[in-house]
């Protein structure tokens, strides 16, 4: 999980590469948030994101990383309000350290000039779109020329609807962020398809999160994973699941991928 030294670095595939995973900053707003940032820091995640729309976490996230190197990380926040530069220049105003991604919720079509515009002048480094309904998505992937999507679920070890739009995005050089990997089913393996696809992770000593964490990233599209938490324990946790390794062998298990189809 070390960061890379360039986190904003061109890639031959992608036009903007996101850090493989990242901090989601829904759960950050609390007095446990500046010690959950900072636990993810240590951990070695260097991708945060946050919204006008989760409460105090932008200013949370902005106290944290006031105390890191600026260049070793990347934040993005989300427009929230019909004024698209207002909700911009409000969300910088709260971090107090800038935005790199600004990732657009709905509307995208009254928003997207003035995004660009403000790209154009520096004020912000990439432009996307965030949605919980991959074919949204796939639209505004068509239609925009986007730095890159965020899927709020559709593409897990439980739920793989969404990889139509991830081939586009690959075609297409837009980088996939993907949240909610690790859903309740995950976590407690709480439907027949979780216990059984756990089953067969567990002949491979790897646990369902475990896999979970490091499906996504199986498909080219996919540059990052963003994972929630609301303590240090928790984040901690998660990364250590993202460091240990899951064989190559498990994708490649007959049963397992017959479960994935």
């Amino acid at each position: 999980m070390a960061a890379p030294s360039h986190v904003l670095a061109p890639h031959p595939v992608h036009k903007f590469r996101p850090p493989r995973f990242g901090l989601g900053g829904s759960r950050l707003g609390d007095p446990a948030g500046e010690a959950t940032i900072d636990a993810a820091y240590q951990a070695g995640i260097r991708f945060f994101d946050t919204s006008p729309a989760y409460g105090d976490s932008e200013s949370t996230l902005g106290t944290a990383l006031s105390r890191r190197p600026r260049g070793e990380f990347l934040v993005s926040t989300k427009v929230v309000g019909a004024d698209t530069e207002e909700s911009v220049r409000g969300s910088i105003q709260r971090l107090g350290l800038g935005a790199d991604l600004v990732l657009v919720e709905d509307a995208i079509a009254t928003a997207y000039p003035i995004l660009d515009g403000l790209k154009r002048q520096g004020v912000i480094k990439a432009i996307g779109a965030a949605s919980t309904d991959w074919q949204v998505l796939d639209h505004l992937v068509r239609d925009h020329e986007l730095d890159c999507v965020l899927l709020a679920g559709q593409f897990s070890l439980l739920d793989q609807s969404a990889r139509p739009l991830l081939d586009r995005c690959l075609a297409r050089g837009v980088s996939v962020i993907v949240s909610g990997v690790l859903s309740p089913e995950v976590l407690h393996s709480d439907s027949v398809q979780a216990r059984r696809i756990s089953a067969v992770c567990e002949r491979y000593g790897v646990s369902l999160p475990q896999a979970a964490l490091a499906f996504p990233s199986r498909h080219p599209a996919v540059t990052s994973v963003l994972i929630s938490a609301a303590s240090p324990a928790e984040i901690r946790a998660d990364a250590a699941l993202v460091r240990q390794p899951v064989p190559a062998t498990l994708w490649r298990d007959p049963e397992l991928l017959r479960l994935l189809t």
